[in-house]
């Protein structure tokens, strides 16, 4: 469930649209290349991305559905057998939000407090993982949406076990515009934070140990000496979204992003492209959420 772009065949850089903007430097269709991938699959530009334009696929993560998509579910690449290609990029999608669902349920798994409901998580984590395994036309015809509802219920589930062990106050902040919020040193132990727009958030020295962050959008939210141990569902790609130090307490399953180390000045105010994850935009940012 980790990426692994050396068995990959460059699928997020051929198969997934962008638009020019703070994100990506240019825009590219859906199954056209990027001009930026070279001949043997890698990226041209990979360790000068940000600096190239393109900070949104530093914090793009398939959770290992390009692999699989690449060795185990065609077995050759795209250039290889043209003929495969369209369906390929179609099935590429499908199996992504898959393993995502398969990221979210191997946590659950792993928390004591869900010792209750184990036996539900492990049936849907093998039943995510058997139709990860199927064929491209079976692939296609999974209901995805059906299936993550599904997967949901015993999320939710388990955000409520792990939320009522944390102790705080706990504030029930799902899906609230927290954008530009001032949060320094707030006591968000437990909080429900499913969806909540952080964007440009001043979460420095925040307590978010038991929070629920499925979903949550942390584009240039600054996390600097945040603590986020014991947080639950929360992914590599909104930690390389936001902004930390070497203060900043991340769970074991994460990795502190390159980035963090090079300063960066706070947005001035919420409404600024900076606080909206650069986007110099009237119209309020969405959050690229996928949640379980």
């Amino acid at each position: 469930m980790r990426a692994d772009c050396a068995n990959c065949f460059g699928l997020c850089c051929v198969a997934l649209p962008f638009a020019a903007s703070a994100d990506f430097a240019i825009s590219k269709d859906a199954g056209r290349p990027c001009p930026n991938l070279r001949d043997d699959y890698r990226c041209g530009i990979h360790a000068r991305l940000r600096d190239s334009g393109f900070p949104g696929c530093t914090v793009y993560d398939c959770f290992g559905a390009g692999q699989k998509v690449s060795q185990v579910t065609f077995g050759r690449s795209w250039r290889d057998d043209p003929h495969t290609a369209a369906r390929m990029f179609e099935v590429f999608p499908v199996v992504r939000h898959l393993h995502e669902l398969l990221w979210y349920l191997d946590e659950a798994l792993s928390l004591p407090v869900t010792r209750p409901i184990r036996a539900e998580l492990r049936g849907a984590f093998e039943e995510t993982e058997r139709m990860t395994m199927g064929t491209p036309d079976e692939l296609l015809g999974v209901d995805v949406a059906a299936h993550r509802e599904k997967v949901n219920v015993l999320l939710l589930r388990t955000s409520d076990l792990v939320r009522a062990s944390a102790g705080g106050r706990a504030p029930d902040r799902r899906g609230a515009d927290l954008i530009g919020a001032r949060l320094r040193k707030a006591d968000l132990r437990g909080a429900n934070l499913r969806g909540a727009y952080l964007i440009g958030a001043d979460l420095r020295g925040a307590d978010l140990r038991g929070a629920d962050l499925i979903g949550a959008d942390l584009r240039g939210a600054d996390l600097g000496g945040a603590d986020l141990t014991g947080s639950v569902f929360l992914t590599q790609a909104q930690v390389n979204a936001a902004r930390g130090d070497d203060a900043t307490k991340l769970p074991t399953a994460l990795t502190r992003p390159a980035h963090w180390s090079v300063p960066a000045a706070r947005p001035a105010s919420p409404a600024s492209p900076a606080a909206e994850g650069g986007r110099a935009s009237a119209r309020r940012p969405r959050p690229r959420r996928r949640r379980g």
